[in-house]
């Protein structure tokens, strides 16, 4: 079964590796932990029971907690399946660059290459429009307007 724990947000990653090498040390029956772009604030944990996932979080800095109830690995498949984000951007989308020099700035979307994986922005609060590539890793979409 798949249940879900709560971290502190922007520590998912930190969490679940230090989970990862707990349940290796103490001998922990845990299949996977996955720590995905998708859910912030939020690890899934494929145990065999509840038991083994409370034994897991016990006294772990940045935990906030399990969530209650358990999912299946089919629940989840649309978490788990792997899609690239440069399909769903457009030209005409509002995004955020998330790392980089211009990090938290907005920009629109003038270009999409998808054979690179990069797109041309325009930055929103320039005061001269200068079209910027970076890589699609760079951003997340604000919103879908064209």
């Amino acid at each position: 079964m798949i249940y879900a724990i709560r971290t502190t947000t922007g520590q998912e990653k930190n969490v679940a590796e230090f989970l990862a090498s707990k349940a290796e040390k103490e001998m922990i029956e845990i299949y996977s932990i996955l720590a995905t772009e998708d859910l912030k604030g939020y690890l899934l944990v494929e145990a065999p029971n509840r038991g083994a996932v409370e034994d897991l979080v016990r006294k772990t800095f940045k935990v906030k907690g399990i969530v209650p109830g358990e999912s299946s690995v089919e629940e989840l498949d649309h978490l788990l399946s792997h899609h690239k984000i440069i399909d769903s951007i457009d030209k005409g989308n509002i995004v955020e660059l998330i790392s980089g020099p211009f990090k938290g700035e907005r920009a629109r979307v003038m270009r999409v290459d998808k054979h690179k994986e990069e797109i041309t922005l325009e930055l929103i609060d320039a005061a001269v429009p200068i079209p910027v590539t970076v890589g699609v890793e760079q951003v997340k979409i604000i919103s879908k307007n064209s």
